[in-house]
C-alpha cells in the first residue's frame, strides 16, 4: 500500500482537492492522510466540513494580516516534521497558492515526489496574477507528476522543457466538486430576497486589484444595480480589511446590492447555479460557473484560463469602470449575447478528474 499525503491551505485548493481526497480514501491501493496548512482559516473549514474531509495534521499558520513572507516560512518550517515523520511516496499539491510553493519546496529539500493538481495554468505574466504566477511555474520544475486540467495547459508545460511522461490531461477537479454541492431543494434568505430579480454572483479579492483597480470595479457594479431595476447583486465579501474598506465606500446605500459574509462552498455554489452571470477576479470560478451555464465577466487585467475564453464562457474585462459596465449591461440586454456565454461548452472536464489521477497514481506507483 503506497502512502499519499495530500496538503492544502485555502478554500478553493480545498474544494478542487476532496474529490482527488475521497476518491482515494475509496480505494484499498492507498493510504492517504492530509495536511492542511491554514492558510484560510474559517473558510477551509466549511469545505472540510462539507465533504467530510478529516484533516491528519493542521499546520495552522493563519495570523492577523499576514504577509507572504510570514506564510512561507511559517509552512515550511511547520510541514517538514510531517513529511519527515510520514514519509510519503508522493505529496499532492493545487494550483498556485503559497501553500503549494512552500509544500513543493519542502518536498523537493526532502526529495520526495509531488503531484501538482491543475499544473499548467499560465499568464506569462510573473506579477499577474501575484504571487500566483510564480508559484505554479516554480512547482511544474519540481513536479513528479503534473496533472493538467486541459490540453492548452499540457502544451505549456511541453514548451516550458517538462517531459511529456510527467504530464496527465485529467480536466478539472472542481467539475467533480459540483457533484457533492448543487442542490436542487436549495433554499437561502438571501436567495428569497433576490427572488423576482435577475441576480449577479459577484467576488472580487485578488491581490493586485487592492486599492484603485478596486474602486472602479466596485464602481461599475453600483451603476449596474442603479441603471438595471429587475437586477439585484450579492456580494459575498472577502475577509481582507482592505477590501472591506472599500466595498464600504463604494457600493454601501445601494438596495439592490447586498454584502453577505463569505459563503461555505455549498452555498456558495448554490447561488451560483441561480444566478444569470458572476462578476469576479476569482480563479475557480472561471472553471466552475460555465459548468453551471452561467456566463463569466473576469475583472482582470490577465487570466490563466484562456480555453474559457477561446470556448467563449469568459470574457475578460480587465479593472476599467467603463469596459466591466458596458459588458456588463450587453449581456443582460442582448438575449443572442447571452445565450452565446451561457450555452458555449465548458472546456474543463466532464466530472471525472479525480477518478483519472487515483488511476494514473495506481498505475506508476503500486
Amino acid at each position: 500500500m503506497k502512502k499519499v499525503l495530500a496538503v492544502f491551505g485555502t478554500r478553493p485548493e480545498a474544494i478542487k482537492m476532496c474529490p482527488v481526497v475521497l476518491e482515494l480514501r475509496n480505494s484499498s491501493d492507498f493510504d492517504t492522510r492530509v495536511c492542511v496548512t491554514g492558510q484560510h482559516r474559517q473558510m477551509l473549514d466549511q469545505v472540510l466540513d462539507v465533504f467530510n474531509v478529516k484533516a491528519d495534521y493542521d499546520l495552522a499558520v493563519m495570523h492577523e494580516r499576514q504577509t507572504l513572507f510570514d506564510i512561507t516560512t511559517h509552512i515550511l518550517n511547520r510541514i517538514k516534521p510531517v513529511l519527515e515523520l510520514e514519509k510519503p511516496d508522493v505529496v499532492l499539491v493545487h494550483g498556485d497558492t503559497s501553500t503549494t510553493f512552500a509544500a513543493a519546496l519542502a518536498c523537493f529539500y526532502l526529495q520526495i515526489p509531488v503531484g501538482h493538481v491543475e499544473a499548467g495554468l499560465r499568464t506569462y505574466d510573473i506579477y499577474a496574477p501575484f504571487p500566483e504566477e510564480f508559484n505554479r511555474r516554480t512547482v511544474s520544475i519540481v513536479a513528479r507528476y503534473n496533472f493538467a486540467p486541459t490540453t492548452t495547459a499540457r502544451d505549456h508545460l511541453l514548451a516550458e522543457g517538462i517531459p511529456s511522461e510527467k504530464i496527465f490531461v485529467t480536466g478539472n477537479t472542481v467539475i467533480d466538486a459540483l457533484k457533492t454541492t448543487i442542490k436542487e431543494n436549495y433554499v437561502h434568505p438571501d436567495l428569497q430576497w433576490a427572488e423576482g430579480s435577475r441576480l449577479i454572483l459577484m467576488t472580487a479579492h485578488r491581490r493586485e486589484n487592492l486599492g484603485e483597480p478596486l474602486h472602479r470595479m466596485f464602481r461599475a457594479v453600483r451603476r449596474i444595480a442603479e441603471n438595471f431595476p429587475d437586477v439585484k447583486i450579492i456580494y459575498p465579501i472577502h475577509m481582507n480589511p482592505a477590501v472591506r474598506e472599500v466595498a464600504d465606500m463604494e457600493l454601501r446605500g445601494c438596495d439592490r446590492i447586498r454584502l453577505i459574509e463569505p459563503l461555505d462552498v455549498l452555498d456558495f455554489h448554490n447561488f451560483m447555479a441561480r444566478s444569470v452571470l458572476v462578476l469576479t477576479d476569482s480563479g475557480g470560478i472561471q472553471e466552475e460557473a460555465p459548468a453551471l451555464g452561467k456566463p463569466v465577466l473576469v475583472m482582470r487585467e490577465t487570466t490563466e484560463r484562456p480555453e474559457g475564453i477561446d470556448a467563449g464562457t469568459l470574457k475578460l474585462v480587465g479593472t476599467d469602470e467603463e469596459t466591466i459596465y458596458q459588458t456588463c449591461a450587453e449581456l443582460l440586454l442582448d438575449q443572442d449575447v447571452y445565450n452565446a456565454m451561457s450555452h458555449a461548452v465548458n472546456p474543463y472536464g466532464d466530472g471525472n478528474a479525480a477518478k483519472r489521477i487515483v488511476k494514473i497514481l495506481r498505475e506508476t506507483l503500486i
